[in-house]
């Protein structure tokens, strides 16, 4: 037995050795006791706890001293204790755990992040009922000759989505809500909100004609606010018509004039639809009679403009022609005279529709006695048969239902035919004119016909399309099977649009398919705008993963899409930034592209951005790579200081591509400077000076003066009348006419800058008896590349040059092709541009809005008012005929005309509503370059400082400095040379 004396004072035994089977239960105080031991884990029997066995110096005996009592002192390894029950314990062997440190994911990041769902935009979650078969809509896009494709435009609020609307439920088997309008094809969340479209939106619809044949009708419907006008001429470039939906009451507007306009350009037929018919009755309340000269006068007023456009009687639009209905798209009807005709006919018979409806516009008359039609009114009371036969019929049908009397309603609608349960006397009035009007109208038969038979077929509108948009030869195989728009040839398609998904992640391409059939699961080229047979950079290879057909809130699967037909591309985007051409991936020969859309209005508002968190600029740039897609007409870029940059054409513009950069595309927090404005760079003079400017390795000169151009030259150039894809003889026969060039100098045109349609012209104005046009011919590119490189950026503040003719005098050249390489010619040519320049008397150019105010007489000073606080000035105001409103037309300066809007309307309590788009290039007065004019800071610049004003504080804003002087851009010797002179003034 040990005594006390057997341990050290650390506890260590150091006395004789023990017996085996000595007991443990001797062991001094100071060892481990029970309480120290850990207790056995909970759920785990005693038999479970480890302990150390017999070998390990635990004799049998030891065990068995305790009887009912589970072992507390059993000594137990480090690494055997277990406080916790393992992950394979808790879960079971199977089941794969992962240890992570905490600190692994970041504080911002939730733990369990909430399942997000991306909606976007308004979609129906099961294909909706229609009226059609969906399979026989399939069936018909093989039939090329019973296929329309028409975009419905018209200026803001006079009806378009109202009338797809009504088209919608003809042919869809929804609920009609009286309290709010249906807006089916606004699918954009920001267009719900505003409630006015913001983006063009495709349905395509089985439709009847009167006479019961169906057809395949491709409708585009776009926005009518003047700021999305790059959605209309996308619309117009897939269609082979439009349908001018013009408001009766307001007449023809700013934003009907720029579509009507654009369409004669493009060369594409126009139908038009007279809306809102019932303000005539409801609001106006006008009688019958004068209701008549109200509608003519509308149509009087479109058809005077188109003739001052295009002369060509073909262009009429008239009821009696047939290309002309009537509609109120609130109220779900629309007729045209041929089938109110023959409502008459299947209500009375024995009526000769075409002859009857012919007798139905214009200055005839029907006399009731006599039962016949007359030029002349035999008394004054008699109507006009339009009158008497449609207005005044629906005059009195409205009033019946507006006067709320039910027993003369009832007999009024039983004399008609019209059947109505007995409860649906006792709705509203405006559900009750509904039901009422949709069955003495029934569906919009003549629409349809107005369509078919005055818009032509994608084989009847071929030709004039292929003519109009593709660059390559018309006389190519390829060419050929497009303008027989032929199904068996090789694809060609041309994508004009890009719609983004309902998560915003990806986009589909929206298209026309011209020759070919387009197959899923395809592989095919993606030629980029920058396509060309010489350069084929700009070309992609993709398979074409989905087909779809477009109806607005819902698609419908394709397997494959013959020629003729508007079409959703699911898989080609990746490469697409606005426009493409798409092409057979087998086809061998040489491919062109379709040209690149010419819009009607321009960019000219800009904004900078920034992310508010650093860490978030590539997310940014996605989201501008995103916005760039899905928006014709927005531009960005980087400025020279490295601030991003988005160009749009107006406030509301910018808006809703900052609510969709913000929301849609990045998600992320963005920070927005000032609108500014776009500025141009132009001259008034001929250059004071030959200006020439040597290569840096000084073996060649290059001589240059500037000029402006002549008035409308420019505008000529920009819109396509005058280019460099014209024969030189061609070129030159128009300057010489119209503009007066002798023939040398519009034979000599090397380039227009900054790009193809740009606004600058190069001319070579060198003689072969002083140079040899061999050798010059040799740099002819990189001159060419000098100048539109001084042209896209000028020397007053980085802004592009407008309206300049640069004139090359003189160039001497070194004789080794070596030393005139494009590294020495285009940085030389283009500082010889800028020195010209300069010498020209320089000005700044800055755009300029056309507004259109429609007020009461009450608001027209007010309207003054606020335009001369502006720098506005009114250009005409008039009574707009037949109603209590007037129109102020008036032009101000993009840069003062943000917030007008706002302004206007606090000013005149919101009576006066206006719209601005882009009209013109106006000189800034007074010289940017004059350094006598002192700026005192925080205070607005006026008069002739406002140029200095606004080019020191564009060239501030880009990081450049505020030194504008020529000497910079000319050679030493010829600033000495000027300075000897006395012609140093020249310099400053």
């Amino acid at each position: 037995m040990a005594s006390l004396d057997d341990y050290d004072e650390f506890g260590n035994y150091i006395g004789a050795d023990l017996d085996s089977d000595e007991s443990d239960s001797e062991q001094p105080s100071f060892l481990p006791q029970a309480s120290s031991a850990p207790a056995p884990l909970e759920g785990f029997d005693d038999d479970d706890v480890p302990m150390r066995g017999q070998d390990e110096g635990y004799g049998e005996g030891a065990l068995m001293e305790v009887d009912d009592e589970p072992v507390h002192n059993a000594v137990i390894l480090h690494e055997d204790k277990q406080y916790y029950p393992s992950a394979s314990d808790v879960y079971g062997a199977d089941v794969e755990t992962l240890v992570q440190e905490e600190d692994t994911q970041p504080l911002s990041e939730p733990i369990i992040a909430p399942i997000k769902v991306r909606k976007w935009a308004v979609e129906e979650k099961d294909l909706p009922e229609t009226r059609f078969d969906k399979g026989f809509l399939l069936n018909m896009t093989a039939f090329p000759e019973m296929i329309r494709n028409v975009a419905v435009v018209g200026h803001l609020h006079h009806g378009k989505t109202a009338l797809m609307d009504m088209l919608v439920f003809e042919t869809h088997k929804l609920v009609w809500d009286a309290d709010k309008p249906t807006r089916y094809t606004d699918t954009h969340v920001l267009s719900r909100e505003r409630e006015i479209s913001i983006k063009s939106s495709p349905m395509s619809l089985i439709l009847s004609t009167t006479a019961g044949k169906s057809h395949l009708i491709h409708l585009i419907d776009t926005p009518g606010h003047v700021n999305f006008m790059d959605e209309v001429a996308s619309a117009i470039r897939l269609a082979d018509g439009i349908l001018l939906v013009v408001d009766v009451v307001e007449g023809l507007m700013v934003g009907a004039e720029a579509i009507i306009r654009y369409a004669i350009h493009e060369n594409v037929k126009m139908t038009l639809v007279v809306n809102k018919i019932d303000r005539l009755i409801l609001e106006l309340r006008i009688k019958p009679a004068d209701a008549y000269y109200k509608i003519r006068h509308t149509i009087e007023e479109i058809n005077t403009f188109i003739s001052g456009i295009d002369p060509d009687p073909e262009l009429r639009l008239s009821p009696e022609i047939g290309n002309v209905a009537f509609a109120s798209t609130d109220m779900n009807w629309c007729f045209t005279l041929r089938s109110f005709a023959q409502m008459y006919a299947d209500t009375y018979g024995k009526v000769d529709v075409r002859t009857f409806a012919d007798r139905l516009w214009g200055d005839i008359y029907f006399d009731n006695e006599s039962r016949k039609f007359t030029r002349k009114p035999s008394d004054s009371e008699h109507n006009r048969s339009f009158v008497h036969f449609i207005l005044e019929p629906l005059y009195k049908l409205y009033s019946q239902v507006l006067s709320e009397e039910t027993d003369s309603l009832r007999d009024t609608l039983a004399g008609l035919g019209i059947k109505l349960k007995p409860v649906m006397y006792k709705m509203d009035v405006r559900p009750l004119l509904k039901a009422v009007l949709d069955q003495f109208f029934g569906p919009a038969t003549g629409l349809v016909d107005v369509i078919t038979e005055h818009i032509p077929s994608p084989i009847e509108a071929a030709v004039n399309k292929i003519q109009g948009t593709y660059s390559g030869p018309q006389t190519s195989e390829l060419a050929a099977a497009m303008q027989m728009c032929d199904s068996t040839g090789p694809v060609m398609v041309q994508v004009s649009k890009l719609y983004h998904t309902t998560d915003a992640q990806s986009f589909r391409a929206f298209g026309r398919v011209l020759s070919g059939t387009l197959k899923k699961g395809m592989e095919i080229k993606v030629l980029g705008e920058g396509f060309s047979p010489e350069d084929e950079e700009d070309m992609m290879k993709a398979t074409v993963e989905d087909l779809w057909i477009s109806e607005a809130r819902y698609f419908i699967p394709a397997d494959e899409i013959p020629a003729g037909n508007l079409v959703l591309i699911g898989g080609v985007d990746a490469s697409m930034a606005k426009t493409a051409t798409l092409a057979s991936a087998d086809y061998a020969e040489d491919l062109y592209t379709f040209s690149p859309i010419k819009h009607m209005t321009e960019s000219v508002l800009k904004i900078a951005i920034e992310p508010i968190a650093p860490s978030e600029l590539p997310k940014m740039l996605s989201g501008l790579r995103s916005i760039n897609k899905s928006y014709p007409l927005v531009s960005t870029k980087v400025e020279e200081s490295g601030e991003h940059v988005i160009i749009g054409t107006g406030e509301l513009y910018l808006d809703c591509v900052m609510h969709d950069l913000r929301k849609l595309f990045s998600e992320i927090e963005i920070k927005v400077s000032d609108p500014v404005v776009k500025f141009c760079e132009t001259v008034l003079e001929t250059s004071a000076l030959k200006c020439y400017a040597d290569t840096p390795n000084k073996k060649n000169k290059i001589t240059m003066i500037a000029e402006p151009m002549e008035k409308g030259l420019a505008e000529d150039i920009e819109r396509g009348r005058v280019n460099m894809r014209m024969t030189a003889k061609d070129r030159g026969k128009f300057l010489q006419e119209k503009y007066q060039w002798d023939l040398l100098a519009s034979r000599s045109i090397w380039a227009f800058g900054p790009d193809e349609n740009g606004p600058n012209v190069l001319l070579d104005d060198t003689l072969p008896s002083q140079i040899d046009k061999k050798l010059l011919g040799t740099i002819k590119e990189h001159v060419k590349q000098g100048f539109q490189w001084g042209a896209r950026e000028g020397p007053l503040c980085d802004e592009p040059m407008r309206n300049v003719k640069f004139r090359l005098l003189d160039a001497s050249l070194a004789q080794e092709p070596i030393f005139r390489g494009g590294g020495q010619i285009v940085p030389t040519a283009r500082r010889v541009c800028y020195s010209s320049f300069l010498m020209a008397t320089p000005r700044l150019m800055e755009p300029v809005y056309y507004v259109e105010v429609q007020t009461p007489a009450d608001c027209v000073s007010a309207v003054y008012t606020v335009l001369a606080r502006r720098r506005g000035h009114v250009t005409q105001d008039i009574a707009k005929a037949g109603s209590p409103l007037y129109t102020v037309k008036a032009l101000i300066p993009v840069i003062d005309a943000n917030g007008f809007e706002t302004d206007l309307r606090t000013t005149t309590q919101g009576q006066a509503f206006c719209l601005q788009v882009f009209d013109h290039w106006s000189i800034v007065p007074g010289d940017p370059t004059d350094t006598s004019i002192k700026l005192r800071p925080l205070e607005p610049a006026s008069g002739q400082a406002l140029a200095r004003d606004l080019v020191l504080k564009t060239r501030r804003r880009k990081g450049l400095g505020d030194q504008i002087a020529v000497s910079k851009y000319l050679d030493d010797e010829f600033v000495l040379a000027l300075s000897a002179s006395g012609h140093a003034d020249l310099l400053s």
